[in-house]
């Protein structure tokens, strides 16, 4: 072993006269400012910024308003309550904070944040148009006309709808968010938004208004095209509270005196597109319709919305055999064009989108099923006109035109998802794991629109449970997904059934509700994961309900401790040759694969109660654990150690949830091992399994084995997409296949993000970032990378609650050399390759030298 040093790369280490800690990154329920609080006890955050190496919290004191917590002795600087007096619905508050560290010095205060508390009395109506409105017909717009004249203090709108919205005052369009209110179990949760307009409005004349489409909640979504799942009705609920410099106060809420017309967009739908006649505005307005529709289902929206992000030029004009005109942009991406175009009144542009282009290079769309994905414009004619849609999104790479013209630089492709933070970088020596990652990330990108959808381009787009749960902790290193899932895990709670099962997508817009091995167990163990990421025991808490009553629903249709009965969709999409008649189709029997589910989220269940301090139902879970795991051995596992179904998920499974005693263990790892070979060193997984694999392997010893798997380049592997020119996750390992035909079309899709869930191993194993248990959301924060495969260097940066970790290493020869960074308030423990034992640190920049 070569002689291990530790250097200290932050300049001015030591502690010079006047210098300090300072606090940044002010978040109030992990948001930054927020509008529309609806916690009255809302959890503060923040994080501290210093040189000194190892610094750390020892009190803080709070300032909300005029109410001071005065100094607390305590280092918790992540999701600290408000204790101080009672909040008011709809004020406004503003709050600071001072730390001091164990270096002896007490910060500056922070600069001032701020929340402003969301409605409980709600003095607007419900309103519908006061004409016929159906499915069919074009997007209903309402609008309310009224003047001020004082100087305003403050103006925020509460705004939602059944259905979808824009706003707009006097003219312009209110916030950046896209597709509000968001979906939600609609029939129990239904979020509201709140927006300071305060600069959109002026002293005389001022009009506020809005147009609706049907969104997920009356227009096609799900099998069989279902509609109108949530309700027939399109409605409107607004309130516009304004507060005078002179302290009076004025509410222009949805009533019967607003107005009601229909505009330029004659249809609008998720799955087929968006059709607008610019020609046409609002006009001939009539009355609306109250309505007493339920407001007790109403709910601040506590996660980020969506909204646009990045844009994409064309990178490639296409004339493909067929002879249409195709543009690329060069990346499958989930949104919408905007056009700039010239043309006369009347003319017609009609977008089409695809992922890809057939084998001959024509425009492909056979995989949208019966999406029509198309966005269609009738021109006003005369000037420029910017066009886009406002109640639609599409999964595309590529776009025709079937009707109309318009140059590559006059169109634009822009990406939109929920607005989380990006929080996670990966990169290394490899180009094509560079490019996986890349994948990846757009993978989460395109999916997490306000819900985790499988897919974002067919007739589907939906929130499968089983994707979300084997990618959740990989979706937590990309971005900060804590309030994305917290506020999924509720409509998980919201839609589970009586008896404790977990429909299949959340929300439950099918009648897929079996309650299948591996998609419900998304209620515990996305909870689980969460709490680990985050350090959040409020997720465990408010899921700890679902979480129990899955368990039992589970416990109440086994026999003999066996949960050996159900529909379940098994190990989705394994490796199937193409000539499946080799026998070497990788089947794992549906029921041993319920089992160890069964016990993986009884084993959970009982970490959970362990973090709560539920006694009765450790002892309770615990017992049940024993029990069921005695009967998974009797009934699956022979005496030399042989699983009854002999696949790599079989093995990966009973190794990952520790299910087989220790004896049995180093067998099924050997017998694992002994599979990967068969099978040319390819995995063979599907979606339950993948996501384990290389995890186990690593586990069990054989990291080197989960590099060859990971940089594999023919099929089946996660770079033979790559090497196909895939810029997203595929649904299939061979969604394009060798000859360049593609997989059959009733489902193949090119975005779909599950077996992305190699990025957890990527970031905890390569690149050796992970938590504790004794220190979950990276409060004591585990660094130990495993150099391998073809790899000369890797790096990852991870921005925690706390600050950024970085972590990356670089070969020369056997030579290891680490670079390490660790945020202020936390603790590491760094395993050096080929170290004896590993070293404690705080927070600062280290470098250590090893070998392999």
């Amino acid at each position: 072993m070569r002689y291990l040093t530790m250097t200290c790369l932050l300049l001015g280490i030591c502690l010079g006269a006047g210098a300090q800690v300072q606090v940044k990154h002010l978040r109030c329920e992990d948001l930054i400012d927020p509008l529309g609080l609806g916690e009255f006890h809302p959890r503060l955050s923040w994080q501290l910024q210093g040189p000194a190496q190892g610094l750390m919290q020892t009190a803080y004191e709070l300032r909300v308003g005029a109410w001071s917590s005065g100094r607390v002795a305590s280092d918790a600087s992540v999701g600290v309550r408000y204790a101080g007096p009672a909040l008011e619905a709809g004020h406004a508050y503003t709050w600071q904070v001072r730390v001091w560290d164990n270096q002896g010095h007490v910060s500056p205060w922070s600069s001032i944040a701020t929340w402003r508390m969301g409605l409980t009395d709600w003095k607007a109506r419900w309103i519908v148009p006061g004409f016929e409105d159906t499915v069919g017909s074009p997007c209903p717009y309402f609008r309310k006309d009224f003047s001020l004249h004082k100087k305003i203090k403050s103006a925020v709108l509460f705004i939602t709808a059944h259905g979808l919205y824009e706003a707009h005052i006097n003219g312009a369009r209110v916030g950046d968010a896209f597709l509000a209110p968001g979906w939600t179990s609609y029939k129990h949760r239904l979020a509201y938004q709140a927006y300071d307009v305060k600069d959109l409005l002026h002293d005389g004349d001022n009009d506020l208004g809005a147009v609706l489409g049907n969104g997920w909640y009356r227009g096609f979504i799900g099998y069989a095209w279902n509609k109108e799942v949530y309700g027939h009705d399109i409605a409107l609920l607004a309130q516009l509270d304004i507060t005078f410099v002179d302290g009076s106060t004025s509410v222009f809420a949805t009533d019967a005196s607003w107005q009601s017309s229909t505009g330029n967009i004659l249809s609008s739908e998720i799955y087929n597109g968006e059709t607008a006649d610019e020609r046409l505005a609002p006009a001939n307005w009539v009355g609306v319709v109250e309505k007493d529709y339920d407001k007790s289902n109403l709910i601040w929206t506590e996660n980020q919305p969506i909204r646009k992000h990045e844009t994409f030029n064309v990178v490639h004009s296409i004339t493909t055999p067929k002879g249409e005109k195709v543009f690329d942009f060069g990346q499958n991406l989930v949104g919408w064009v905007v056009l700039k175009v010239r043309g006369n009144a009347g003319d017609t542009i009609r977008l089409s989108h695809a992922e890809v282009l057939d084998k001959e290079g024509n425009f492909y769309t056979d995989n949208l099923r019966g999406a029509k994905a198309q966005d269609t414009y009738i021109l006003r004619g005369g000037s420029e006109e910017t066009l886009e849609p406002h109640f639609t999104f599409h999964g595309f790479r590529y776009i025709r035109f079937d009707k109309g013209d318009t140059r590559p630089e006059d169109v634009q492709a822009v990406a939109l998802y929920s607005d989380m933070p990006k929080t996670g970088t990966w990169a290394c020596s490899d180009t094509l794991l560079n490019q996986l990652q890349h994948n990846i990330q757009w993978g989460q990108r395109g999916n997490f629109l306000d819900v985790p959808t499988d897919c974002p381009q067919r007739d589907e787009r939906l929130g499968w449970t089983g994707d979300a749960q084997v990618f959740s902790r990989t979706a937590t290193f990309n971005m900060d997904v804590h309030d994305f899932f917290s506020k999924w895990l509720k409509d998980v709670s919201a839609d589970q059934l009586p008896n404790g099962i977990i429909p299949c997508v959340i929300p439950n817009v099918t009648d897929c509700d079996f309650g299948s091995a591996g998609w419900a167990d998304c209620a515990t163990i996305i909870p689980w994961n969460m709490y680990l990421a985050y350090g959040d025991t409020s997720i465990l808490r408010n899921q700890y309900s679902s979480m129990k009553a899955w368990v039992d629903h589970i416990r109440s249709v086994s026999t003999n401790d066996l949960w050996n009965k159900g529909d379940h969709f098994g190990d989705w999409l394994f490796f199937r040759p193409w000539d499946d008649n080799s026998g070497m189709s990788a089947v794992t029997d549906k029921y041993y694969i319920a089992q160890c589910f069964y016990i993986h989220s009884c084993d959970l269940l009982v970490h959970a109660a362990q973090v709560l301090g539920f006694s009765a139902d450790v002892a309770s879970y615990s017992s049940l654990l024993a029990r069921i795991k005695a009967a998974f051995l009797r009934e699956y596992v022979t005496p030399s150690g042989r699983l009854v179904s002999s696949t790599q998920t079989a093995y990966v499974l009973a190794l990952q949830f520790d299910i087989l005693p220790d004896s049995l263990r180093p067998r099924a790892v050997d017998l694992l091992v002994a599979n990967v070979h068969t099978y040319g060193d390819h995995l063979t997984t599907g979606f339950l399994g993948a996501s384990y694999l290389c995890p186990v392997l690593s586990r069990f010893g054989h990291t080197d084995l989960a590099y060859t798997l990971l940089q594999q380049e023919t099929y089946p592997s996660w770079l033979y997409p790559v090497t196909k020119g895939a810029t997203t996750i595929w649904e299939r390992w061979d969604g394009i296949r060798t000859d360049g035909s593609l997989e059959t079309p009733t489902m193949n899709s090119f975005n779909h993000y599950a077996y992305g869930a190699i990025g957890d191993w990527m970031y905890r194993v390569i690149s050796g970032i992970d938590t504790y248990e004794d220190g979950p959301g990276y409060r004591h924060i585990r660094i130990q990378p495993h150099p391998g495969g073809r790899l000369t260097h890797a790096e990852a940066t991870y921005e925690t609650a706390y600050g950024v970790v970085y972590s990356g290493w670089s070969l020369s020869g056997r030579a290891v050399t680490m670079h390490v960074r660790i945020p202020a308030n936390t603790r590491a423990t760094v395993f050096v390759p080929g170290a004896a034992s590993p070293v404690e640190v705080g927070s600062g920049e280290y470098t250590f030298e090893g070998s392999l």
